[in-house]
């Protein structure tokens, strides 16, 4: 599909089921719109429940051939699909910013090879496998994974084809059928997807791809009696909402929801060489990356030092066109979504904060981009309580809140006092101190002098409201998979 910014009339984004690109049974569609221009890119199909039962039952009917395929000729399929998604590195990262409004260069470094070296790692996570064998009281137990069969993918606007393939790869692996559905407000990446695959002639049927919104396609996902798990990545409030809807049918379940999460530089914080990633650990993706560092506890001995160089550094970030090379921040993902940024920062002010730089997009508008770009800058709040709700809700977007503290103690107490502990950050010239530091923190992922540093076989998600389950790695090929144990004595 060639696609280009604020192009209208171009071939509509249609639903991948049974081999086919369809358009919802309704005939119905909606508009993709660019955040950054506010222009329509292409009319998407809105589909609902019928649409979500005829990929269930292309699924189940492709469901016993997938199965039977060996875990080798799996492995060989997810490497041809990496070898593809490569050749496409550009238009991914075309594709994704043009959908989300981030920067291209983010685009490329980040989406499009994680989109790959998703595929890769499972590839190889495959090949390494090894049944385990247990021997006790004179009898040998092997365990063997089964899959669970059609499982229902939904994901989020933030990473769109980063978050699809996370799921789409450990589930292809371990022989499941798919019925997948991406954000309605950024199908693009999803359907180049869908495209690869047709073009790779991938068996029919094993992977399904449903475009709409999130009451009526994905509500139809979790709900279908067919559909054996669910792995849902988004928002907490509609977490609770699949959580309710799936767990009394008894299917298995991830979900990796929402974080407010704390970057906690100790007083021994070497602020010189650490202030570049603590600036992208707060604004990567305008915030909108749920490992972001939203709230900030600095040590009262270095805060005033801290303050001086984060806010000048932050200040000096480059917002602007997505697709000019030099753009270090984007728009985010909607006028909408501005809306809501927009009036937390109010808010902020309301709770007593003090914006130390940004604003709302009047008070500190960014230049030379379209009055219906949904643009913010960078906005950092000094003086709120740790209990504002400015610090304590989850904003998804451009604002961090900065805070001191006296105490490893107290530091621990503020990181903790939150609903969300999906991740964190600890910054200090100590290593074992930071270790033993970050071992208090009510939280599924800490870092220790470094931020967003993934190695694909660690557990990913969240405590709290911030998530139930763990993905990556053998997590992940245990959740697509049922665990069988046969335990033989020889006679």
């Amino acid at each position: 599909m060639a696609l280009r910014s604020g192009g209208a009339g171009l071939n509509p984004v249609l639903n991948y089921i049974d081999g086919q690109f369809v358009e919802a049974q309704s005939g119905t569609k909606f508009a993709t719109i660019n955040p950054a221009t506010g222009t329509i890119i292409a009319q998407v199909a809105r589909s609902n429940g019928d649409d979500v039962e005829a990929a269930t039952q292309a699924a189940i009917k492709a469901s016993k051939a997938w199965a039977a395929t060996s875990l080798e000729q799996r492995v060989a399929w997810l490497n041809t699909i990496a070898d593809a998604l490569e050749a496409k590195s550009e238009a991914i990262a075309h594709l994704e910013s043009l959908d989300t409004g981030k920067p291209i260069s983010l685009a490329r470094r980040v989406d499009a090879n994680r989109s790959v070296s998703n595929f890769r790692f499972f590839a190889s996570m495959g090949a390494d496998d090894e049944v385990p064998i247990f021997s006790a009281n004179g009898a040998i137990n092997h365990v063997h994974r089964t899959p669970v069969g059609c499982v229902g993918l939904i994901t989020p606007w933030n990473l769109p084809l980063y978050l699809l393939t996370w799921k789409v790869a450990p589930a292809l692996l371990m022989g499941n059928t798919i019925v997948a559905k991406p954000s309605e407000l950024t199908p693009l990446t999803a359907h180049l997807l869908a495209q690869t695959l047709d073009e790779l002639e991938f068996p029919k049927g094993v992977f399904n791809l449903v475009h709409g919104y999130g009451p009526e396609v994905g509500q139809a996902i979790v709900e279908h009696p067919s559909i054996g798990g669910i792995s849902f990545t988004g928002g907490t409030s509609t977490g609770k909402i699949v959580a309710a809807t799936a767990a009394p049918m008894f299917k298995k379940l991830s979900l990796e929801l929402g974080g407010k999460n704390a970057t906690i530089l100790l007083d021994d914080a070497p602020l010189e060489s650490i202030m570049d990633d603590v600036v992208r650990a707060s604004f990567t993706n305008s915030g909108q990356v749920c490992l972001c560092g939203s709230r900030i506890l600095v040590h009262e001995s270095i805060y005033e030092k801290f303050i001086d160089s984060f806010t000048a550094k932050v200040s000096a970030l480059n917002v602007g066109d997505p697709m000019d090379e030099t753009t270090q921040m984007g728009s985010v993902i909607s006028m909408d979504h501005r809306n809501k940024v927009e009036a937390y920062i109010k808010l902020g002010l309301e709770e007593g904060g003090k914006i130390l730089t940004g604003g709302t997009s009047s008070d500190a508008p960014v230049a030379n981009m379209p009055e219906d770009g949904a643009f913010l800058r960078p906005t950092v709040f000094a003086n709120l309580s740790t209990s504002s709700r400015t610090a304590t809700e989850e904003i998804f977007g451009p604002v961090v809140t900065v805070h001191s503290f006296a105490t490893d103690e107290e530091a621990i107490a503020m990181a903790n006092a939150t609903d969300y502990g999906l991740a964190g950050s600890v910054w200090t010239a100590d290593i074992e101190r930071g270790h033993a530091f970050a071992r208090e923190i009510e939280s599924g992922i800490v870092w220790v002098n470094t931020w967003l540093n993934r190695d694909l076989r660690t557990p990913f998600g969240g405590v709290k409201q911030s998530g139930v389950g763990r993905e990556g790695g053998r997590w992940s090929m245990d959740f697509f998979s049922e665990l069988t144990n046969i335990c033989i004595r020889q006679p």
